[in-house]
């Protein structure tokens, strides 16, 4: 079963026991799925395409509730903390911190950067190895302090 046919999947399940909360989360990512193979002409929805989109969800999750916590409205945060905890279910497990520096400094033993103009280089590999499995605000910072070493 891909993974957006388990969103389906599960949609129906919240359909079917009227959990409005998570049907209405579901519905969201689906639909931004759905926008997201209609912009890009695509002929099928792979695996790679669900992850890209619910981590890019999560991104925008963890980033509003950073400003709904500085404007101190906690009564929000709570529903997106819900969402991103429902949206992880689609990703492939994250990886620790100390994983995320392994495969760094791997990408580091293959790309051979010879300064901090090179970070796109390492970040383009980090992209193809990390994606959906690493937050790229972290993997960023790793990157960036290793490169100031």
């Amino acid at each position: 079963m891909t993974l957006y046919e388990k969103i389906s999947s599960d949609m129906k399940t919240f359909m079917v026991n009227k959990d409005k909360e998570n049907l209405s989360t579901i519905r969201l990512l689906k639909s931004s799925i759905d926008l997201a193979r209609i912009n890009n002409k695509l002929d099928e929805i792979t695996d790679d395409l669900v992850i890209e989109i619910a981590s890019k969800q999560i991104k925008t999750h963890k980033e509003s509730i950073e400003e709904f916590k500085k404007a101190g409205r906690d009564d929000l945060v709570s529903g997106l903390e819900r969402e991103i905890n429902l949206i992880s279910n689609y990703l492939p497990e994250q990886l620790s911190e100390e994983e995320v520096r392994k495969e760094i400094d791997n990408i580091f033993d293959i790309v051979k950067p010879n300064g901090k103009s090179d970070m796109g280089k390492i970040m383009k590999e980090a992209n193809l190895k990390l994606k959906g499995k690493a937050d790229f605000k972290l993997v960023s910072q790793i990157v960036q302090d290793k490169l100031s070493e």
